[in-house]
């Protein structure tokens, strides 16, 4: 009997002995809480400040009477129909007096969309000659107007 109560006795101690080192033993993990928290709150400040050093330089800004610019201006459509007519919007003009009753139209402006829809039997060349008179004048938005293939 009293070997095993020495048995016993010694086996009680080393798993004492095993937790005492456990005990002291380095982490193998690092808590990366405290980190997130801290990326966490720099995201917030950003993204509170960030708005606010886009303000420029405070100025103050003259009065005016000036009309503010018109961005909803209809633009201009120019048709040529398959026999070689052209006409802006309903009005049918000869192609020399196109650039002469554009510029009346639009006020001297060649800023001016302008829409051309040429007749898909319409000469390729009439259309190119239209558009080379716009482009020479000055018009440099020039949209072709088509209608989208059925199936797309």
């Amino acid at each position: 009997m009293s070997m095993s109560a020495a048995n016993h006795g010694s086996a009680g101690r080393r798993r004492s002995g095993r937790s005492r080192r456990n005990r002291h033993a380095p982490m193998s993990e690092i808590n990366v809480t405290p980190m997130v928290d801290v990326m966490l709150v720099l995201l917030i400040v950003f993204m509170v400040a960030a708005p606010l050093l886009t303000v420029g330089v405070p100025i103050d800004l003259p009065q005016t009477q000036a009309k503010s610019l018109d961005t909803q201006a209809k633009p201009l459509t120019l048709t040529v129909t398959a026999n070689g007519q052209i006409y802006i919007g309903d009005n049918q003009v000869t192609l020399e007096k196109i650039v002469e009753t554009l510029g009346s139209l639009s006020g001297g402006k060649t800023d001016q969309r302008i829409y051309l829809r040429g007749d898909a039997k319409a000469g390729y060349g009439m259309v190119m000659r239209v558009m080379g008179m716009l482009s020479s004048a000055g018009y440099s938005k020039i949209g072709l107007i088509t209608n989208q293939e059925q199936g797309q």
